[in-house]
């Protein structure tokens, strides 16, 4: 792949999260209801993130999970293993599922699937950090970093999130395939 261009740099990054942090307190009136969980393996480091703003914003600490979507995907090898981490009731909590990037709606799916498993939540939020498009289930994140308008089968897009180490190559990449 041949990189196209560098489309948010870490403080773009850092600022569309804070902002996505504020529309969710917003939208829910603080946090008292809400968990996060964040699709693994890219979705993770945003739900990080979000989940400090939220804590920061609140001053309170915010239920965290991630979900594995593997043994719920209709368009690749299923696994039967779980590496899911909810280690909290979700029933009747406003679920903020979160994933680095939105393209066709298939991840999202899985991980609704992987949540309802679980448990009957009051509601599911979707914040993503890119919105590439091209959509395969009618899928609408609630809340979106950026819109990026891709192509379906010449672009792919890449999110890198430094915890530690190089930190100019934390961003947002476009490439051609």
């Amino acid at each position: 792949m041949i990189l196209k261009n560098k489309i948010m740099d870490k403080k773009d990054i850092r600022r569309s999260l804070m902002r996505l942090s504020h529309e969710i307190t917003e939208k829910n009136k603080g946090t008292e209801n809400i968990a996060i969980i964040g699709i693994k393996n890219k979705g993770i480091s945003v739900a990080n993130i979000i989940k400090e703003n939220l804590e920061k914003i609140e001053d309170k600490k915010v239920l965290y999970g991630e979900i594995d979507v593997s043994p719920y995907r209709d368009d690749i090898k299923k696994s039967d293993y779980d590496s899911s981490s909810i280690d909290f009731d979700i029933n009747g909590k406003t679920i903020i599922l979160v994933d680095d990037v939105l393209f066709t709606g298939r991840t999202v799916r899985a991980a609704m699937e992987g949540i309802i498993k679980r448990g009957r939540p009051l509601a599911i939020q979707l914040l993503v950090l890119i919105d590439r498009g091209h959509r395969e289930f009618p899928i609408k994140a609630d809340y979106i970093g950026k819109n990026i308008p891709t192509s379906k089968s010449k672009e792919e897009i890449s999110l890198k999130i430094v915890n530690s180490g190089n930190e100019e190559e934390e961003g947002v990449y476009i490439y051609e395939k």
